[in-house]
């Protein structure tokens, strides 16, 4: 369960780190890496709760992303 009481859904990563663009490709939120940008000016994206802009923004296991709209993740390993 979420901090909001819905349930998170949770991004396996294999790497120390991954970046928000790539997130929001595996994620399925985008088809390519060149959407990231457009993408973050359309949607509020929250990575701990702060609104993030920067699609190389580096995600951490642990990291929590709310998607505005979508739905709320957690980035694991």
């Amino acid at each position: 369960m979420s901090i909001w009481g819905e349930i998170m859904k949770k991004i396996k990563i294999a790497t120390p780190f991954i970046t928000l663009g790539q997130f929001l490709k595996f994620a399925d939120l985008i088809q390519s890496g060149g959407e990231a940008k457009f993408f973050l000016t359309e949607h509020d994206v929250h990575v701990n709760q702060e609104l993030e802009v920067r699609r190389g923004r580096k995600l951490y296991p642990g990291d929590f992303v709310t998607v505005i709209g979508h739905d709320d993740y957690m980035i694991i390993r």
